[in-house]
């Protein structure tokens, strides 16, 4: 999670804010990881675009995409992770990460997320 994430949880557990994300919740492919603070590299280029992100209730801490999440016309690049946006007119990073394993695509690829493939959790 973000520290801004962190902080909104934080905030909605304590009663201080009852606020949520502004949905859907997007998912970024990017080629250069991010941090807790800093957004990471997003792909560009192609008809590559964010995708929506469907998640069920979470369960024992966590929960996963319940769909897959497809990427079509991808431009040539690398992807090394993915970033979890809202969709609020100045959009709020909330989640980010790195794949298992970097992947490469050629222009014109799909780059598929498989349902389950993405654990959202909370430690």
């Amino acid at each position: 999670m973000t520290n801004t994430a962190e902080n909104r949880c934080l905030d909605f557990i304590l009663g201080l804010t009852s606020t949520a994300p502004t949905a859907p919740l997007k998912v970024a492919l990017v080629t250069a990881a991010g941090s807790d603070t800093v957004a990471g590299t997003e792909v560009t280029g192609g008809s590559y675009a964010r995708q929506s992100l469907t998640v069920p209730a979470a369960s024992s801490g966590a929960t996963s995409n319940s769909a897959d999440v497809v990427f079509t016309g991808m431009p040539a690049t690398t992807v090394v992770g993915v970033e979890i946006w809202d969709s609020a007119g100045t959009p709020v990073r909330l989640w980010y990460g790195t794949l298992a394993a970097s992947r490469t695509v050629a222009a014109g690829d799909e780059l598929r997320l498989v349902a389950g493939s993405l654990t959202l959790s909370l430690s």
